[in-house]
């Protein structure tokens, strides 16, 4: 894919060093250099202890970089800080792994997903009511859901919910970190199908970091490969197979399903659970 635009997201020479006890320091990202273009979506995949996690806390400024520069249509945005900060945020938005400790337990679905719209002053909270509504069913989750709290719902519905509460207040950016690996493998799928479906619909660009390759494969445009805080290559998603060279992303390559393996194991234990519900269905009489 030929990219003319200019990127909707660039990271320069971005370095975070950590100092740990016994002046030791440990190099977390190392001249990470990235371009995220309008309407992409950028596969960023490696093993645990890659940097994949700290470069997504650096880009929505959970995390400080240590040097280097991020720049957001080509302004540089490094180091935001106070109301400007505030209003990046609603640019650049972040969908964690593990959705269960994003939710206040005592905080209605509805609630948590109208909060951005009444925080970021889209709307006022009289008009939200119905713009909930909207985002639920876009997710593919149910206008009763908002009336529910989050230990009602599965993690794949909090999921659901956590996405609807981020494409909310429409950023220019969304960073996935490790979004479906919490999830078994068929609510996994359900989850990557609804991603592409609304990138599809909005043209909103993002970053998907995953340790799986194929699940990174599936759903980007490009893919940039960490290892040990570097990116080591970046190649297109559909030529990964012809046009990888670093042995590291060779390795990874060797190591992982292919999606059409994925899939087909996926589809087999759905038959398999079916017919146990068939038999249990005969047997209870």
């Amino acid at each position: 894919m030929a990219y003319e635009r200019l990127p909707i997201l660039e990271l320069k020479n971005l370095c975070k060093t950590y100092e740990l006890k016994g002046h030791r320091a440990v190099d977390a990202l190392r001249a990470v250099h990235l371009e995220l273009y309008p309407g992409e979506c950028l596969g960023i995949v490696g093993e645990s202890g890659s940097g994949k996690s700290t470069l997504a806390r650096c880009v929505t400024h959970l995390e400080r970089v240590t040097s280097g520069q991020i720049q957001y249509r080509q302004q540089d945005i490094t180091r935001l800080n106070g109301n400007a900060l505030r209003q990046q945020r609603k640019q650049i938005q972040m969908v964690f792994q593990e959705p269960s400790a994003i939710f206040n337990p005592r905080v209605k679905i509805g609630a948590f997903i109208r909060e951005p719209l009444i925080n970021y002053k889209i709307m006022k909270s009289q008009q939200t009511e119905q713009e909930v509504l909207r985002l639920l069913e876009r997710v593919g989750l149910s206008a009763a859901t908002a009336d529910k709290y989050p230990h009602e719902l599965s993690g794949g519905e909090q999921q659901r919910a956590v996405i609807a509460r981020a494409i909310g207040v429409e950023p220019d950016i969304i960073l996935f970190d490790e979004a479906t690996s919490a999830l078994d493998v068929s609510i996994q799928q359900q989850i990557l199908d609804l991603l592409v479906e609304l990138r599809k619909e909005t043209g909103i660009s993002s970053i998907f970091i995953s340790h799986d390759l194929a699940v990174v494969q599936q759903v980007s445009d490009r893919i940039a490969v960490m290892y040990q805080g570097e990116v080591v290559e970046v190649v297109e998603s559909s030529q990964l197979a012809n046009s990888a060279n670093h042995p590291y992303t060779r390795s990874l390559m060797t190591s992982v399903l292919s999606v059409r393996e994925m899939k087909y194991k996926m589809q087999k234990k759905n038959e398999e659970q079916e017919q146990v519900q068939f038999l249990q269905k005969i047997l209870s009489g």
